[in-house]
């Protein structure tokens, strides 16, 4: 008998701990004010704002085009060559420009992975100059 009695008080404490954690997710904006565009460091931004955690999300925001800029959008790269090297082939598109203004997309970082995004605009030369974010979120115990 004691011994499901500790069983129970176990998963009562796994449970708590996994309702905790998820009490606890934030919403990160990729970029924060910069928001989502070319000419950013994304790479510098990202090591100043981590870590991040499983259950957060993320962001991505954009203004508008003006005359200085053109539209972006937002792929999921599928493994870290294809984030490296702007192959855009086996990626998925997540946001075009229209979801991406007002209050943006939003990613749910909800496994332990590596989680890889990029701009496909002008046949991935965004990407090329930059605007590409990876992160891999931790486990809130971690902390």
């Amino acid at each position: 008998m004691a011994l499901s009695i500790n069983v129970a008080h176990v998963m009562v404490l796994l449970v708590a701990a996994t309702l905790l954690g998820v009490s606890q997710a934030k919403t990160v904006v990729v970029g924060g004010d910069e928001k989502w565009r070319s000419g950013f460091n994304y790479t510098e931004w990202a090591f100043q704002n981590n870590p991040v955690y499983i259950n957060d999300k993320l962001v991505f925001k954009y203004e508008a085009p003006s005359e200085s800029s053109s539209a972006v959008d937002l792929y999921w790269m599928p493994d870290f060559y294809s984030y490296m090297t702007c192959d855009f082939s086996r990626a998925k598109l997540l946001a075009d420009a229209t979801k991406l203004s007002g209050e943006g997309f939003t990613v749910a970082l909800d496994q332990w992975r590596p989680y890889y995004f990029a701009c496909g605009q002008s046949d991935g030369l965004y990407c090329k100059h930059g605007m590409k974010f990876f992160t891999v979120p931790w486990p809130r115990w971690f902390k």
